[in-house]
């Protein structure tokens, strides 16, 4: 089988069954197009079904960042029957939260790491220790709205010093805490795209067939039991 065919085969192969968790990462690459390196977005998106299996399930490649570019990956994700979606993990792209709320109508979660490193940045490199100890409190409660509680108890003290900091939190605490509704033992696969971003670092240095038959060995099937949903954690 070709390269090409076999590369399709694998992006385009059809999904059965729930598909309750979904992460996405983009990031961009170069690649040579007429002779010349351009930048183009891409956006890498895995799942994990109810028995906890993962697996990469697309791969999106486009000019840019844009909310069309994102809706229509979006879309061709769901064509292929990814049911069941519940809750979506990415970072802050643009036009990839209106997309995801577009397409699937599913819980967004802001990856944490990342935020809490927009966080940091608010504040001077001598109170890091401070910040990056108060604010995980909220993270460490039994639920939601335990979370929410503290994580507004956390920003009030903070907004004389660190208005910018304590806005974001404002701004934030949905899309940051949003993991903490879903079962206490899957929580810590949920919060962040850290799950895939290994995945980004193959994407830049391996061609797209390469990638692609990577991804087959590596994670085609791959099981988690943490991921996994019993009739109690449903």
């Amino acid at each position: 089988m070709a390269n090409d065919e076999r590369v399709g085969e694998f992006l385009n192969r059809p999904l059965t069954g729930e598909w309750p968790h979904l992460w996405l990462d983009a990031t961009y690459l170069k690649v040579r197009q007429g002779g010349r390196i351009v930048p183009v977005a891409a956006i890498i998106a895995v799942a994990a079904n109810t028995e906890g299996r993962r697996e990469i399930i697309g791969l999106g490649i486009g000019p840019s960042e844009a909310e069309t570019f994102r809706t229509e990956f979006l879309r061709s994700l769901k064509a292929r029957s990814p049911g069941g979606v519940r809750l979506v993990i990415s970072d802050a792209h643009t036009g990839l939260k209106a997309a995801i709320a577009r397409v699937f109508k599913a819980t967004w979660q802001r990856c944490r790491v990342h935020w809490m490193r927009n966080a940091l940045a608010h504040v001077s490199r001598g109170q890091h220790t401070v910040i990056a100890a108060a604010i995980p409190q909220a993270f460490d409660q039994p639920d939601r709205a335990h979370a929410g509680e503290t994580w507004r108890k956390v920003a009030e003290p903070l907004r004389p010093r660190w208005p910018k900091l304590a806005d974001l939190m404002d701004a934030s605490e949905h899309g940051v805490l949003a993991y903490m509704s879903f079962p206490r033992q899957h929580r810590t696969k949920l919060h962040s795209t850290d799950e895939i971003e290994r995945l980004n670092k193959e994407v830049k240095t391996a061609s797209r067939y390469m990638m692609v038959e990577a991804f087959a060995q590596i994670d085609k099937e791959e099981i988690d039991p943490i991921l996994s949903i019993t009739a109690k954690a449903a």
